[in-house]
């Protein structure tokens, strides 16, 4: 056997058993009972410590010197277990370990400090996450930024210095936009009434498979955050509900089929190998959120969507399909990230980048975590959140140590854009298909043009290839100005 042969049979088991962990994390959220979270840090702490001794296996180095790779999805593989063998053998075993544990149970210690109102009980296990990150991100950096060594791990190739270009391009026209859709005299209304549970869930599974969700390797299950797991032969998602907040669960449920679609969608051949899963997490945020916005939010589909929901929960306040699109698209400024709108999503991301930015350098420090998002809140959103829930404890991210992910929400964003103004341009009749509840000639071109090549290149790379051209922010908020423009008469 070739060196590259043995490498990639070593590489399957690796991949398999990072799946294995992935559905520890998954069953975390769903299903486990509470009073197995510390025994389930444990479980998560040894077999992290597995996986990371098989990355850093100094067989790999001999096998990388010695394979001859042949063709391009060759290459591919050698260079994705490369990157992954230099960034795994920088990091100790011991550090690999606790943050895998320390994450684990720190999930539960949020979720329980965040029902409760109570951040004084979450501040000590953040400290402990922050310290274990940043010596991660030291070890990583090797002399460099921390902040950018973190931010790779997520979004290979951006720095934080990239990231602030494009954030400091958006924002003047985001703001604009913002302050003149506050200003204008056609405000729609929002949708009121009653929307039983279960019968969102119904409406759930529809949604999903009219996006495509393959459900013989799937499965929809509540969560408090909503996420997808999975890649390959089994892809999981979640969703949540709110009887007086049935969009919640609607676009919660698109934008997770948009993550999982793209997981279902790699080449079958790159299953258990390094290429068998989305490029980046910038470029998997720009599935769900094209899947959920510029599909799911589009007058075209939600015409479809308000006549299945007078179906399901019959008669709605909004009284036609117009003032139902502008129930579904209407703009507030909002405290929670994840309900935002697609005008004040962006500038809650980029506070968080900002503010965890301070947090790896040491500029900040945990115990002023509080006081420094509340001020920096009435700053952009002109409003004083009045408690935890609605300010540092919404998201989950910071307790399970994802620094250097928030900023990969918005370069989803702008990857949207670019791949929806080559979407239309290809697929001229998407609107009339959506307008049946049909999103197939969408979602089957962002298969072949993206989901089916997996991690065959680098993010902008994967991105310049679907659209035709190269990512810039100006698709996304050219979409922007046109769609609430007309919505609100601007």
């Amino acid at each position: 056997m070739t060196a590259y042969t043995d490498l990639m049979a070593y590489q399957r088991d690796t991949e398999a058993l990072a799946q294995i962990s992935g559905r520890l994390g998954w069953d975390q959220e769903t299903m486990m009972p509470r009073g197995a979270a510390e025994q389930r840090g444990e479980e998560m702490g040894a077999i992290e410590g597995v996986l990371h001794a098989r990355r850093t296996d100094p067989r790999i180095a001999d096998w990388l010197e010695k394979a001859r790779p042949e063709g391009e999805v060759a290459e591919a593989q050698l260079r994705q277990i490369r990157r992954e063998f230099d960034r795994a053998t920088k990091i100790p075993a011991r550090l690999a370990t606790e943050i895998a544990r320390v994450t684990s149970v720190a999930q539960g210690i949020w979720a329980e400090a965040r029902a409760a109102e109570d951040i004084p009980a979450f501040l000590p296990t953040l400290e402990r996450v922050v310290a274990l990150r940043r010596e991660e991100a030291a070890a990583l950096a090797a002399g460099g930024d921390l902040y950018d060594a973190l931010l790779d791990d997520y979004e290979p190739g951006a720095t934080q210095a990239s990231v602030a270009a494009i954030f400091d391009g958006m924002r003047p026209r985001l703001v604009a936009l913002r302050e003149a859709i506050l200003g204008a005299e056609r405000q729609p209304k929002p949708l009121e009434g009653h929307f039983p549970a279960a019968t969102q869930m119904k409406l759930a599974q529809e949604l999903a498979s009219a996006f495509g969700y393959d459900w013989s390797r799937g499965r929809l299950d509540l969560a408090v955050h909503p996420f997808s797991n999975g890649s390959g032969n089994d892809v999981r998602i979640t969703t949540r509900t709110v009887e007086s907040e049935p969009f919640n669960c609607v676009y919660s449920t698109i934008h997770e089929t948009g993550h999982a679609a793209y997981e279902q969608g790699v080449d079958a051949a790159y299953l258990l190998t390094p290429l068998g899963q989305g490029c980046s997490m910038g470029v998997h945020e720009s599935q769900s959120r094209i899947y959920e916005n510029q599909l799911g939010r589009s007058r075209a589909f939600t015409s479809w969507l308000y006549g299945r929901m007078g179906e399901h929960f019959g008669p709605l306040s909004a009284g036609d399909a117009d003032a139902f699109y502008g129930a579904v698209n209407r703009v507030e400024a909002g405290f929670i990230r994840t309900e935002a709108d697609e005008v004040h999503y962006n500038l809650h991301v980029m506070l968080r980048f900002d503010l965890e930015r301070q947090l790896i350098s040491g500029a900040l420090e945990v115990k002023g975590l509080e006081e420094a998002w509340n001020g920096r809140f009435v700053q952009d959103f002109g409003q004083k959140v009045a408690k935890p829930s609605q300010g540092m404890l919404q998201d989950v991210h910071w307790s399970v140590g994802l620094f250097g992910y928030f900023p990969t929400y918005t370069l989803g964003n702008v990857y949207a854009g670019c791949l929806m103004k080559a979407l239309r341009a290809a697929v001229p009749d998407v609107d009339e298909a959506l307008a049946r509840g049909d999103a197939s000639p969408a979602t089957r071109w962002l298969k072949d043009r993206l989901q089916r090549h997996g991690r065959l290149r680098s993010p902008r790379a994967t991105i310049a290839a679907a659209c035709g051209f190269e990512p810039s922010e100006g698709p996304l908020l050219d979409y922007l100005e046109a769609k609430f423009g007309e919505i609100y008469a601007l």
